[in-house]
Order: C-alpha cells, then structure tokens, then sequence
C-alpha cells in the first residue's frame, strides 16, 4: 500500500500541517518519484478568504494535481460534514471518493490523505473516520496536540483505532502554541503515552511561526522515525 492516512484526535490538531512536513521532505530528498495528496472532504464557510488547505498545498509545493483532485468535495459550511450535507442539499460519495483515491494510488508512488477530523469524526450518520480507514484499509498515523489532555485523547483515540481494527503505525505530537521542555513533559510525556497506548512516537512537530517555511518544514520531518511509517522511503533515496 503506498497511501498514508494522517488522522487527529480532533479538529484543528495539527494535520495539516504534519502533511505539510511530509511534502516539504519529500520534495527536497525524493522528488525523482512523484507524490500526491488528498483532502478528500473540506467543511468550511462560504464568506471564509482565508486559503483553503488545497490551495495551499498547490502554492507550496510541485503538485501535478488539480484542486478539485486534492479536495473532492467541498462543502459550504463549517458543519461536521453530516450536518453540512443536509445544509447545502448535496450527498457525499464514497464511491466517487475511493475511485478518485485509487487512480491516484496508481499515478505516485507515495500517497498522503488528510482526515477531515479526528478518528471518530463522521463523514455519514452511519461513518466514522475510522470506518473509512479500515474500510479502504489505510495505514494511520495519528497527530496528538501537545496540551493539558494530551495523554487521554491519545489513549482514547488509539482505542477507537483498536476498536475500528485499523493498522496505527504510531503518534506524532504537535505543539500548536508555544511551550517549554517542561510543558511537554508534563502534558505529553513520550514514555508514557507508549507505555498506554503501546503505540510509538514517532516525532514531534515544535511550534512554527512560519507555517510555510519549506526548508524547517523538511528539517523537522527529517528528524521523525520515518522509516518507521513510510516504506515507500527507502526505495526512493537509494
């Protein structure tokens, strides 16, 4: 399988982000094989002139893909995606989705897909992330805000992953706000969060002002295990 699914423990935990990491490094060490990203649902409001992840994610970096390919469907408000289906009167097709995915998989050598939530966010009344990811079976990598909860919304969420059978190849923390050594050890310790959830830390994603600072971007991903979670590297630096 050379598709990697980033999922959280919530919204607004850092995937974006990690994907953005992933991208940079990728680019920077093995660009001779080409890369694709996939956001398959974005729920966000109409009046929002903020960038959308997709464009972004063009901006940034050399993709040969069209928008409407990184982000399917598009829904017009911040709704959990259920929600923001009945609003703007449209149906999400899984179908559709997972051919798109597929023919993706089959153009690039490395696949990254972005969750639109944390593992238990629906998609449909009947749903989940998780279900997903099994359903389409898609190795998952999980992003943990470094914050006061940390260790629960990990050991929470791994259990959901237990729960939906997904293959969690481990954790990677965010830390989203400035914090200190200590801060971290104290709200995320690394030892024990894969003491509980048996599950490794991959790495850590400090705090960027710069969230488009391509050269820290790749520097950090290199410094996560990523041999451990990415089997497509070795083959594509040697």
């Amino acid at each position: 399988m050379n598709t990697l699914l980033i999922a959280g423990t919530d919204t607004k935990v850092g995937k974006t982000v990690v994907i953005m990491a992933l991208l940079a490094y990728w680019q920077r060490y093995c660009a001779a094989h080409p890369l694709g990203v996939m956001k398959p649902v974005e729920c966000r409001r109409r009046d929002d002139a903020t960038e959308r992840d997709c464009e972004k994610f063009s901006r940034l970096f050399n993709l040969d893909q069209t928008l409407a390919e990184i982000t399917p469907v598009s829904l017009g408000t911040a709704a959990l995606p259920p929600i923001a289906v009945a609003q703007d009167n449209v149906q999400i097709n899984l179908e559709d989705i997972w051919q798109r995915l597929q023919q993706l998989q089959l153009q690039k050598d490395l696949v990254l897909v972005e969750a639109w939530g944390g593992l238990g966010a629906p998609l449909t009344y009947e749903t989940t992330v998780a279900d997903l990811a099994w359903d389409w079976h898609l190795p998952t990598v999980l992003v943990v805000p470094v914050q006061p909860g940390s260790v629960s919304q990990a050991v929470a969420n791994v259990a959901l992953a237990q729960q939906a059978r997904l293959h969690l190849k481990g954790i990677i923390l965010n830390s989203s706000q400035p914090d200190s050594r200590q801060e971290r050890e104290d709200w995320a310790p690394v030892d024990l969060i894969q003491s509980l959830t048996r599950k490794p830390v991959l790495g850590h994603l400090p705090f960027l002002e710069d969230l488009t600072d391509i050269n820290k971007l790749a520097q950090i991903a290199s410094e996560w295990q990523l041999e451990r979670f990415l089997p497509q590297l070795e083959a594509a630096l040697y």
